[in-house]
């Protein structure tokens, strides 16, 4: 399902990862081996941010970076922000939800006014974009002058020794855990399809300057796997 675009593509993440909800952060702790908190946790560092600040947390999912960014700053104004009602719900239930505001928001089509906020940040948000280039847009759109940007996501195999063995756990083993643990084997099966389809990091900071961002970079996690990005609105 990764060739669908729109309203079509859009429709199908929602209903996806509604399907989900409930043992997706497990999924996420057995597919990363438990790394994925603290990659996340790195990525909310390197915002650097200030009491007082607006951060957006985009496609939160159940907060987890949401809930990070109060952990490591508890006087800023934080936005949780996803598609899908499911995994808001889950967010809302979980301790310290309350100090954080929930919303449901299309990453395509942000609710917020131009300027709105001090720095984004997303965790395993931008492969499952139906239109990068235009949220990446929308992204820019709401930060204020110098805010700050950050993102957290897989990239595809890199042509090396690894590959093959990178593609079978991708197409074999996580389909079969997700299908065990959750009984979607089609949801695992388009994560690890999103993965492989998904711009490399070179490709993406490319993504990003057309964008009109600056300054973005990157650094590799997970043997080359996963991406932790960043970049700053001119």
């Amino acid at each position: 399902m990764t060739d669908l675009r729109g309203d079509a593509h859009r429709q199908y993440i929602r209903r996806m990862f509604g399907r989900i909800a409930e043992r997706y952060d497990l999924l996420n702790r057995i597919m990363t081996f438990g790394r994925d908190r603290h990659w996340r946790r790195q990525l909310v560092s390197q915002l650097h941010l200030q009491a007082g600040e607006r951060i957006i947390d985009l496609g939160t999912g159940t907060g987890d970076l949401a809930l990070d960014i109060l952990q490591q700053q508890p006087n800023a104004l934080v936005i949780a922000a996803d598609l899908t009602p499911e995994m808001v719900h889950i967010g809302r239930s979980r301790p310290g939800s309350a100090h954080v505001r929930w919303v449901i928001a299309d990453a395509d089509h942000l609710p917020f006014k131009t300027s709105s906020f001090d720095a984004l940040i997303s965790g395993f948000l931008l492969r499952n974009l139906g239109e990068l280039p235009r949220s990446l847009v929308e992204q820019r759109r709401v930060l204020r002058t110098e805010g700050r940007w950050a993102a957290l996501d897989t990239t595809p195999p890199a042509n090396n020794i690894l590959k093959p063995f990178i593609n079978l756990y991708l197409n074999t083993v996580i389909p079969i855990a997700g299908s065990l643990l959750t009984g979607d084997r089609d949801a695992y099966r388009y994560l690890p399809a999103s993965t492989q389809a998904f711009l490399p990091p070179a490709a993406m900071l490319a993504a990003l300057s057309r964008a009109g961002f600056q300054q973005p970079a990157f650094s590799l996690r997970m043997l080359g796997t996963i991406a932790l990005y960043t970049a700053r609105k001119a």
